[in-house]
């Protein structure tokens, strides 16, 4: 799974982040990978992304290949008279890429079927978080921590049960699907892939086609599936 880093360091790097992203940044012993986001002050995503302390003052971001503009860009926003430095690297994290379900996240089935969200593919500007499922929130959001820039419409969801309008679903159909391929209930369209492999996919769907129902995706029948379970 191809990832892009990028350092940031200074003396205001962890209170900076804290404010910033929607891990527990103080919580990270020296050594520790966790998941987090990063949101437009409207609550929309940048970046879905793994983030390492290296130290006290020095952490390691990972996320998707070719999406480290739009985080960077993100990050530097509201730095003002603040020790905190980004820049990209090649070093890599070394803690190897987890996600509850994927016994390999980099092999693209067991991703999708996992509902592992991709930048790009799942995670655009237009995304919220609840649509990428319980499953990041759980990894990657804390609720415990205090104010960070976004949190509003994280929390409101979340009091909300998480329902959102289009969350993404992982579909299993009984032929090939494709990116781009509308997903249809009774004729009408109810959503879109996102991401596929053969026979498997993933799709912003309507809020109202619960689990286990039967969809059309181009020539195949499908089943909206929940993730794999570890």
């Amino acid at each position: 799974m191809n990832r892009d880093t990028i350092r940031v360091t200074g003396s205001d790097a962890s209170s900076y982040l804290q404010g910033q992203i929607s891990q527990d940044v103080d919580a990270l012993s020296d050594g520790d990978t966790a998941w987090s986001l990063v949101l437009h002050p409207t609550g929309k995503m940048v970046a879905l992304f793994r983030i390492h302390r290296v130290g006290v003052d020095e952490f390691l971001l990972d996320v998707d290949a070719g999406h480290t503009e739009g985080l960077l860009a993100r990050l530097r926003r509201f730095v003002l008279r603040t020790d905190v430095s980004f820049e990209e690297t090649e070093t890599a994290i070394a803690t190897p890429i987890e996600w509850p379900g994927a016994e390999d996240p980099a092999d693209e089935g067991q991703r999708i079927l996992a509902g592992m969200p991709r930048m790009g593919a799942e995670i655009t500007d237009e995304t919220i978080p609840g649509e990428g499922g319980q499953r990041m929130i759980d990894l990657a959001v804390s609720f415990t921590k205090g104010c960070y820039t976004g949190q509003e419409l994280v929390a409101r969801i979340d009091s909300r049960g998480g329902n959102v309008p289009r969350p993404i679903r992982v579909l299993v159909a009984d032929g090939p699907i494709a990116v781009g391929d509308p997903v249809m209930v009774d004729g009408t369209t109810v959503g879109e892939v996102t991401s596929s492999a053969g026979e498997v996919g993933l799709a912003r769907v309507m809020r109202k086609i619960e689990l286990g129902a039967g969809v059309s995706v181009g020539a195949a029948s499908a089943v909206v599936t929940e993730p794999a379970r570890s």
